[in-house]
């Protein structure tokens, strides 16, 4: 879609010249949702896809992955790749939960070489997979603000609602880190939709670290990421109270699911990543 009201695209080249960012003026990286519809209040876009970050960089935190990373960047990092980039590390089964994000989104292949990591997260939608990937694997995200500081704010916090987030006017996702105990850590992921080809109706992924600490996250059935957190991989009766214990407003509806339906297939996904993660590792080679 052409956005008629943009009157100037501005190249960023240094981080001085996202202090225009806010207002009339927003961000443009892939693109894929901005001209998917038409963007009224938008008079000027900062392309930040010139800054040239990395897409993935190890650390000593583990992982950073730039907002500007597309999904066909990400998706080929972990062992679960369909487009040939190399794996980053044999021994990070956690990067699994990488393309069954992406695939978790209704988007082509061709969208993937497009749309980044960082849109994906900053729309907040409940179905964003490429978000739920990162949730799940306990990522934290370094915002830069426009005064020059940076803050970090990890991403179970970060969507508090359909669409909205924890950014202020003028920040910008800089860069998501996996830490290193969740890049080890053994996941399972688990999705159900309405049609074969449809958006998500539900999706859970686990997550087993090496201490068998397990976290649950829920995505695409409730209106904000939902994370359930275990000493051990949890019982089935562990897992019904911690669905059960979900405020019922948190349920979305739309026509993609009524939120009866999504509680209850969303307990059925959780048991079954549940029992998938209490499988012991030598047991599933």
């Amino acid at each position: 879609m052409d956005l008629d009201t943009i009157r100037e695209v501005v190249v960023a080249r240094e981080r001085a010249d996202l202090g225009v960012l806010g207002g009339s003026c927003g961000v443009l990286a892939g693109g894929t949702f901005l001209f998917s519809e038409p963007q009224e209040r938008l008079e000027r876009l900062v392309d930040i896809t010139t800054l040239g970050w990395p897409a993935l960089s190890e650390t000593h935190d583990g992982l950073e992955i730039a907002a500007t990373c597309t999904l066909a960047e990400f998706a080929g990092a972990g062992p679960g790749r369909e487009l040939g980039t190399p794996v980053l590390r044999a021994q990070w089964p956690g990067t699994a939960l990488f393309a069954q994000g992406c695939r978790a989104l209704l988007a082509s292949h061709k969208i993937w070489r497009t749309a980044t990591v960082g849109g994906n997260v900053c729309l907040s939608l409940p179905a964003g997979g490429v978000l739920a990937a990162v949730i799940a694997l306990d990522g934290v995200a370094l915002v830069w603000s426009p005064d020059g500081t940076d803050r970090r704010i990890p991403l179970r916090e970060f969507a508090i609602g359909p669409g909205i987030n924890l950014l202020l006017p003028g920040e910008v996702l800089r860069s998501i880190t996996i830490p290193t105990r969740s890049l080890l850590a053994r996941t399972a992921f688990r999705k159900i939709a309405l049609s074969p080809l449809g958006r998500s109706g539900a999706v859970v992924m686990g997550r087993r670290e090496r201490d068998d600490r397990c976290a649950l996250t829920i995505t695409a059935a409730t209106s904000r990421p939902i994370v359930l957190d275990f000493a051990e991989p949890p019982s089935a009766a562990e897992v019904r109270a911690g669905i059960e214990s979900i405020d019922p407003s948190t349920w979305f509806d739309d026509p993609h699911g009524a939120p009866d339906w999504r509680c209850h297939v969303t307990e059925l996904l959780a048991q079954q990543v549940s029992a998938e993660l209490h499988v012991e590792a030598g047991a599933q080679q």
